[in-house]
């Protein structure tokens, strides 16, 4: 197993007041969760008028009015919209591959999804850490409570390697649980040794609203901005442990480079088809500015 991250590296003052200001507003929430901030798409007895329909028998009559009745003699009802919470699952990429480099691109990982939790806690949403490698597990089930914030802090803080990625197994976990429908958070380098074909197709099969936060470092597209990746030189499979001897020429990094570009490429097609919100997070910089580009005016519309 890697190292774990130390609580004090993810979890300080100065980072959680750096969210304070940003928060996530969905469209439209699924029925069935507790009053919170959200909006449902179902019309009830909340505090904020919507609208009138006829009365059908059954009908509340404590929602009727009766004002209208007075004047013209037909019974409508008053309709409000009721607030709902929103189930937000950080989904976390814990494989092999994350954990290496300096830093590595899981600190990154680990620091967008309790900024995440911040926010979503801070609204009174329910939020759940549900971490992967070879497999997926639900660390922390959804709940809400602006303390369990603390609860985070400490999950993440041991989180270790996870073994190869497997999208495929890890996705079908997910979808096995049969959650609320809510906002999965994808937080990952969606590096698979199956390939872009095989994450896209798993994460086609999600049945929540999707935001795909992609960990990503300049050397992924271009390794030879990194001194020591020039002439003959050992790869080693950082998730499966194979080995190729290469010899770095241009020609060997012109095809890399359209490999990448293919791999991106079919992320961002999925992203387009799906209506996903789609971040490039650059390992190497602050969660927090990055994570702002997800938003429009302070606001994640998902």
């Amino acid at each position: 197993m890697v190292a774990a991250i130390s609580r004090d590296e993810l979890f300080d003052a100065k980072f959680l007041e750096s969210v304070k200001h940003l928060s996530i507003v969905a469209h439209r929430v699924s029925h069935g969760g507790r009053v919170a901030e959200q909006r449902s798409p179902d019309l009830g007895s909340g505090i904020e008028f919507r609208d009138f329909r006829p009365y059908s028998p059954g009908d509340d009559f404590r929602a009727i009015d009766w004002n209208i009745y007075r004047r013209l003699g037909r019974v409508f009802l008053r309709l409000f919209e009721e607030l709902e919470d929103l189930p937000v699952y950080l989904v976390t990429d814990l494989s092999d591959s994350v954990f290496l480099e300096n830093p590595p691109r899981v600190r990154a990982g680990l620091r967008t999804a309790l900024a995440l939790a911040s926010i979503a806690l801070s609204q009174h949403d329910r939020v759940g850490f549900l971490p992967f490698g070879s497999d997926l597990e639900v660390a922390l089930p959804a709940q809400s409570g602006k303390g369990r914030l603390f609860r985070f802090a400490d999950v993440l803080s041991k989180c270790e390697s996870r073994g190869a990625t497997d999208f495929t197994q890890s996705i079908r976990r997910l979808n096995s649980f049969r959650l609320r429908p809510g906002v999965a958070v994808i937080i990952s380098d969606f590096f698979d040794p199956a390939g872009i074909d095989a994450v896209v197709k798993a994460l086609g099969t999600v049945r929540h609203k999707l935001v795909l936060v992609q960990l990503v470092r300049p050397t992924d597209r271009d390794p030879n901005v990194d001194p020591a990746f020039t002439g003959d030189v050992q790869l080693v499979d950082c998730e499966t442990s194979s080995v190729e001897d290469v010899s770095i020429t241009p020609a060997v990094l012109r095809r890399y480079r359209e490999a990448y570009d293919r791999f991106q490429d079919g992320l961002n097609a999925f992203a387009r088809r799906r209506s996903a919100g789609l971040l490039r997070l650059d390992a190497d910089r602050e969660v927090v500015p990055q994570l702002a580009t997800l938003f429009e005016t302070g606001a994640l519309i998902v």
